[in-house]
């Protein structure tokens, strides 16, 4: 089956007859420019899916030949380089050994709502791939996806259907949407998840994140290598100590990885 058709199968089936449409590529161009203007940090990489150019970050190991990689997805209405996670994540984990790609999801209007979000699912899956394909062309062997609030929402939802290149994903403030239709959906995507998963959140995150939290276990309980941690006095922006939170995803990538490794 084509990847374009696999695409619309999966954004007819999240959507339940909701229009697949473009996102607001304006704001995307203003994005990347002020992040071509202030980059210390890693390269621009421009990649392109479903006929679209979409900015990435990427970010190189020093370790000479490094084969692990982690593809990085910003939460609703951000960028590659939004400060203070995306941008902690994406410069710390490379000095362990994995290099990042922090791609641009698409967007939608300044002020949109979460749900406004859910027909740009397919784009999202795509540029997702798009990015695998690119860190594998760079030699990345070991692909982890890391993703925050909506951007863990998108991967959870690409990697429930194709997770073949993946080893691990981490879902940072992973929200369960609140209407009935789209939570059970939701949690569905979690359960078709087999490979190990660390579902992070904050005790003081948005309700969609804290009090789906049961649900979220449960949907995952026949994932072994699945784990969930609660960090105690931050909220869903994690301004208090973003670096405690960093420091559990790369602490847990590298056990997770390497135990799988093992079993294969």
């Amino acid at each position: 089956m084509k990847a374009g058709v696999i695409i619309l199968l999966l954004c007819m089936a999240y959507l339940s007859g909701a229009v697949c449409r473009a996102g607001d590529q304006k704001r995307e161009a203003e994005f990347a420019d002020g992040i071509g203007k202030t980059l210390t940090m890693g390269k621009t990489v421009w990649l392109e899916a479903e006929g679209k150019k979409f900015l990435g970050l990427y970010t190189e190991t020093e370790k000479a030949a490094g084969k692990n990689a982690a593809i990085i997805l910003h939460d609703m209405g951000g960028h590659p380089n939004q400060q203070p996670l995306i941008y902690g994540l994406r410069l710390a984990l490379p000095e362990h050994n994995r290099a990042t790609l922090a791609l641009q999801l698409p967007l939608r209007e300044a002020g949109a709502e979460q749900q406004d979000y859910y027909a740009l699912f397919a784009e999202a899956a795509a540029r997702i791939q798009a990015g695998i394909n690119y860190a594998k062309s760079q030699g990345a062997e070991n692909i982890v996806l890391v993703g925050y609030g909506l951007g863990g929402l998108m991967g959870v939802y690409a990697l429930s259907e194709q997770a073949a290149d993946i080893k691990a994903v981490v879902a940072i403030s992973l929200p369960v949407p609140a209407t009935d239709d789209k939570a059970a959906q939701t949690l569905e995507f979690i359960k078709k998840i087999k490979i190990p998963m660390l579902d992070i959140y904050a005790a003081l995150d948005l309700p969609e994140v804290t009090g789906s939290a049961r649900d979220r276990r449960l949907a995952a309980k026949q994932n072994t290598a699945y784990r969930q941690i609660k960090i105690d006095d931050e909220d869903h922006s994690y301004l208090h100590d973003e670096g405690l939170l960093v420091k559990r995803v790369y602490s847990w990538l590298g056990a997770a990885v390497e135990t799988a490794a093992a079993g294969q």
